[in-house]
């Protein structure tokens, strides 16, 4: 039925056609007696692209209609008009097209044409894999390709091995049971039975890795010996002390070399970038045997760095510590070096046989307990300190006197506020400090005036007990000593108590600043058998200083500064004392100096001021508040009974409250406008707790 319309259209068309003349022509006849479709023919047009898309094209003579047979499983054909075309998606295979030309009279003529259907093999496959950065034994892959439909890695590890599918842009990963070199394929699939292959090999290894335990199963350590040196893993022959590990590298000297040894090459360039201080366990067959450890670039020889230790114990595991905070870390090192006994020949016997163990890089030299003083100049002592908070100390030379040792200490960029240095493991007698006896000493050499250095003592098994005080820079790149008395401890800390055990010290550099890379070098680190006046504001204020300014904050309208001695007679002859000329606008102007510490009322709460007044019942408020809390504060108000000459006045602090004082307030006249005349210029001197 189908196949009789599409000719009643054709015929409907001719007859349309024919209409379309002046003279009618009514004969048919010629339909009757067109003749069959011949010369038939098909154009297979084929996508290279694998999608199996295939464009048909049917032609001949006398056909107008054609009927297309796919020849796969669709059973229904597809109907066109000449010059029409259809399109069809085959899988890969062979397939017998059939061609149906209809005539116009129904006459109808086939074709069967074989169409083969073949998909290109994949192009441009691209394999991207790598070994794991944390795992060894791990293997991360991808791929990408032209023309492909998936991907199957086969990781050559099991026989039989079934593949491993993924597809573009998919990352699949594997990790091998054990070490070897595998063969690892990677199958680019058509979608037909074209593939492409890529082939490599894979070597996985253990490589060597700081630090060095020698306890791994699958690393190799593969000693490179030199100079008649031997250097070969083996069970531990000594478990005991503190090496009770199963596995240890032993070093046997023979001649003829005197610098015979070994090397292990590591996987990858040693990190010194936080940690620089190389530790490792050493059974020496002597006192006094001396062990290099060296660390050489992996190419080039001339690029290096070596440290030397000597033992100090014979026959038993000591760590040793070899300080390479000096290194370029500019350059890279992955060959790490051990001689024993540099300079001298090996016999190849006992006395020339070390073991060695746990090779590992920490950020610390070991400390011990010291002396005081802790001055940095004798030999055989362990100086080191521990840094914490972003500080690094190392040893270093005065910079103003070439024989002279010091300690160097750089607050680096972005150290906490808090950052600091605690000297050695502590000392090996407690501070002798008493009631009168509360100071200790330090000489530093500061990159600016102004900046607080604290001094925290503790005792070193109950760090809960400790008191903390500070000293203030007074000069830039000269050295001074700085005072720190305990008797008058920091802001928000323990008072001192003498039934504690204070021994140990930190010292904290411009403490409650971010650190900025300054750099401090200190030295003499004292416990001052007599107390001393401290070179820093503290009570008493005598005015007398002239290493550093008294600098004195006005409000108000008052000004206070330090002048000559108007009149030194009497009770007060100093050279030098403070002055306040009070103006207007405010009758509270007044001026204020702020100490290092706060002020210690534990035993001591009367105040003396020696005043210089212009009248006879001109008033001195004489207050003490917390820097920190303004809120918390003492004052005491006092007149004065002469005029124009010296007297001093007493404030009866008995009553202050437990707190941390360390501003000093002064206030002439207090609810009495000034007029900044004479009779509103008042001296005062010798500010003292009594």
């Amino acid at each position: 039925m189908r196949i009789i319309k599409n000719l009643l259209s054709a015929c409907c068309l001719i007859l349309v056609m024919n209409s379309c003349v002046k003279s009618i022509n009514d004969d048919l006849s010629f339909v009757d007696a067109a003749s069959a479709p011949d010369k038939l023919s098909v154009m297979f047009d084929i996508t290279q692209d694998n999608t199996g898309l295939v464009t048909i094209t049917p032609n001949g003579e006398g056909a107008v209609l054609y009927d297309v047979y796919y020849g796969d499983a669709t059973t229904t054909p597809v109907s066109l008009t000449a010059g029409m075309k259809t399109t069809h998606v085959y899988a890969e295979g062979l397939y017998n097209v059939k061609v149906v030309g209809h005539a116009v009279n129904g006459k109808k003529t086939e074709l069967i044409q074989k169409l083969t259907v073949s998909f290109r093999a994949p192009e441009n496959l691209v394999v991207t894999w790598a070994i794991d950065a944390v795992n060894n034994f791990k293997v991360n892959l991808s791929a990408t390709a032209l023309y492909e439909t998936a991907f199957k890695v086969f990781w050559g590890d099991v026989p039989n091995e079934p593949g491993q599918p993924f597809l573009e842009g998919q990352n699949v990963n594997h990790v091998y049971a054990s070490v070897g070199a595998y063969t690892l394929r990677v199958v680019a699939y058509s979608g037909g039975a074209a593939t492409t292959t890529y082939t490599t090999t894979v070597n996985i290894v253990d490589p060597v890795l700081i630090p060095i335990t020698f306890e791994s199963a699958t690393v190799n350590y593969a000693f490179t010996n030199f100079g008649g040196a031997t250097a070969t893993k083996i069970p531990n022959p000594q478990i005991n002390g503190i090496n009770t590990s199963a596995n240890v590298g032993r070093m046997v000297k023979n001649g003829p070399e005197v610098w015979a040894g070994a090397l292990l090459t590591v996987g990858g360039n040693i990190d010194f970038s936080a940690n620089k201080v190389f530790r490792m366990k050493v059974f020496s067959p002597r006192v006094g045997a001396r062990v290099l450890l060296k660390v050489e670039n992996l190419t080039n020889g001339g690029i290096f760095f070596e440290k030397e230790v000597t033992s100090t114990v014979a026959n038993a595991w000591e760590d040793m510590a070899f300080d390479f905070r000096n290194i370029n870390t500019g350059n890279t090192y992955s060959k790490v070096v051990i001689i024993c006994d540099l300079g001298t020949t090996g016999d190849g016997s006992a006395n020339f046989t070390w073991l060695f163990d746990d090779i590992r890089l920490t950020n610390q030299m070991p400390v011990g307990f010291l002396t005081l003083p802790v001055t940095f100049d004798m030999a055989n002592v362990n100086y080191e300190v521990t840094d914490f908070g972003g500080t690094v100390s190392v040893p270093a030379t005065d910079p103003t006197n070439g024989a002279n040792n010091v300690k160097m200490t750089t607050k680096t960029g972005g150290a906490q506020t808090w950052a600091g240095s605690t000297i050695g493991a502590g000392f090996t007698s407690p501070i002798a400090f008493t009631a009168t006896r509360t100071q200790m000493s330090i000489r530093v050499y500061s990159p600016a005036a102004g900046l607080r250095v604290r001094l925290k003592v503790e005792d070193r098994t109950n760090n809960a007990r400790s008191v903390e005080t500070e000293a203030m820079t007074q000069a830039a790149n000269t050295w001074e000593t700085l005072v720190f008395d305990f008797a008058t401890p920091s802001n928000g800390t323990a008072s001192m108590n003498l039934a504690w055990t204070y021994d140990m010290a930190s010292v904290f550099f411009d403490f409650g600043n971010n650190g900025t890379g300054s750099v401090f070098y200190w030295d003499d680190v004292t416990f001052l058998t007599t107390n001393v006046i401290p070179n820093y504001l503290t009570l008493p204020l005598d005015f007398q200083s002239t290493t550093y300014p008294y600098p004195f904050v006005n409000f108000g309208g008052a000004t206070a500064t330090v002048v000559n001695n108007p009149n030194p007679s009497g009770i007060n002859t100093s050279t030098k004392v403070g002055r306040i000329v009070k103006g207007a606008p405010e009758v509270w102007a007044g001026s204020f100096i702020d100490l290092v510490n706060p002020i210690n009322f534990t035993v001591l709460r009367t105040f003396k001021v020696k005043v210089h007044s212009p009248r006879v019942g001109a008033k001195l408020l004489l207050k003490v508040e917390n820097t920190t809390n303004p809120g918390q504060f003492f004052e005491k108000e006092v007149t004065t009974t002469v005029a124009n000459a010296w007297e001093e006045l007493t404030f009866d602090y008995s009553t202050i409250p437990f707190g941390f004082y360390s501003r000093v307030v002064l206030i002439f006249d207090l609810g009495t406008a000034g007029d900044g005349t004479a009779n509103f210029t008042y001296y005062f001197d010798d500010i003292s707790l009594n």
